[in-house]
């Protein structure tokens, strides 16, 4: 494993670090996490020399702190990792809640500290209302108590907003979303080299979009994989393109499995920045331009549209959207929607209270997107 130094802190952070947003789960339900699974997955990433793991007070619907801070105590692994979580912005109302939220994810986590502490998907309406309750006050509390470490926070919103940001306070390291289907929207490079140039860690999330870009690829674009000298998994290709720009200092995969952890610290083993030559890069290219013209809805699958009040699994429904799209077929997206999916999940049980599109990231028109799936999921050969 190799590994930098994040940015204005005191740290050295492994260049992969592993997500638990998307840990093993049971039954297809988010907020039971498969514990005999997950603890296997966390021996083997820390074994691996994975030193960064990236929670928040929703993943799992709650559960992935928890599920973190009794692990973490009950196998004396605490002081082998960075441990790093973030602020529910969305939920912050007084100035009373900073210490309030702060303090029960300790508890949570079980532990005394902190170590990387982040302000959880900033954009403007957020940021203006947490720096007038004094959030900054708020860090430089913490940081003096020794309940956080780095502060940093991750960010969905314009590049504008993302530098004002960065200038509002001495921040250790900040966290965006960035592959090669994202160069342009959020931060995006702009604000990957803004950040860098100003001594901030970069940390990227997304790196395969949600796992799309990990998935088998199409005909077309896997003849264009194959047409390369060197021959690689379509996840090797995205997370080589992010490692290959010199301003990352680590890049965060949500590992479910054995194999997926095992290839990815294999590819973070070798890479180096600047490694991809202009052939290879080209091709990257190509298959995200064949890309671009496929996605239909940009859905991301991090969830932050959840829960819904009325219960529908938006990023599920997106994906299969999607799916029929990228893969030509929409027969097993419709069979999926049809059958393995609950009826009280679907599409058609939104009653457009308009919840989902304040909390999107991607600012997706959810509603607008739902009818549209309902209606092209539930055809049938008859419909059409």
């Amino acid at each position: 494993m190799q590994y930098r130094r994040l940015g204005n802190c005191e740290k050295d952070v492994s260049i992969l670090g592993m997500g638990c947003m998307r840990l093993p789960i049971i039954d297809g339900d988010e907020g039971r996490i498969d514990e005999v699974r997950a603890t296997a997955l966390l021996h083997q990433a820390i074994d691996a020399g994975i030193n960064y793991l990236d929670t928040a007070y929703p993943y799992h619907q709650g559960q992935s702190e928890l599920f973190l801070g009794k692990t973490l105590r009950r196998d004396s692994l605490r002081d082998r990792v960075l441990l790093a979580s973030k602020l529910p912005c969305w939920a912050i109302e007084s100035s009373t809640d900073f210490d309030r939220y702060l303090n029960e994810q300790l508890t949570r986590l079980q532990t005394d500290r902190i170590d990387c502490y982040l302000l959880h998907a900033l954009k403007q309406d957020w940021w203006t209302r947490l720096y007038e309750l004094g959030v900054l006050d708020f860090l430089e509390r913490a940081r003096a108590d020794g309940r956080i470490g780095c502060t940093g926070f991750s960010f969905h919103d314009e590049l504008p907003v993302f530098r004002t940001i960065v200038d509002g306070y001495d921040w250790g390291f900040c966290m965006i979303q960035y592959n090669y289907m994202d160069q342009e929207i959020q931060a995006g490079r702009a604000g990957l080299e803004y950040a860098a140039a100003r001594g901030l860690g970069v940390m990227v999330m997304e790196p395969l979009r949600g796992g799309h870009l990990a998935r088998p690829a199409p005909e077309e674009i896997q003849q264009l994989w194959e047409r390369a000298e060197t021959r690689r998994s379509p996840a090797e290709w995205a997370l080589r393109w992010v490692w290959n720009h010199p301003q990352v200092t680590c890049l965060l995969s949500g590992m479910n499995n054995p194999e997926q952890l095992k290839e990815n610290a294999r590819i973070a083993a070798s890479v180096r920045p600047g490694g991809m030559s202009a052939a290879e890069l080209a091709l990257v290219d190509r298959v995200r331009d064949l890309l671009r013209r496929r996605i239909k809805i940009p859905c991301t699958c991090c969830n932050y549209c959840l829960p819904c009040p009325a219960g529908v699994n938006i990023p599920k429904i997106f994906s299969l959207y999607n799916d029929g799209f990228i893969y030509g077929d929409h027969r097993f997206p419709q069979r999926l929607y049809s059958i393995a999916m609950n009826a009280s999940a679907r599409a058609d049980h939104c009653t457009g209270c308009g919840r989902c599109e304040e909390l999107c990231p991607q600012r997706i028109a959810i509603i607008d997107g739902l009818s549209e799936s309902h209606r092209l999921l539930s055809e049938t050969p008859e419909d059409r």
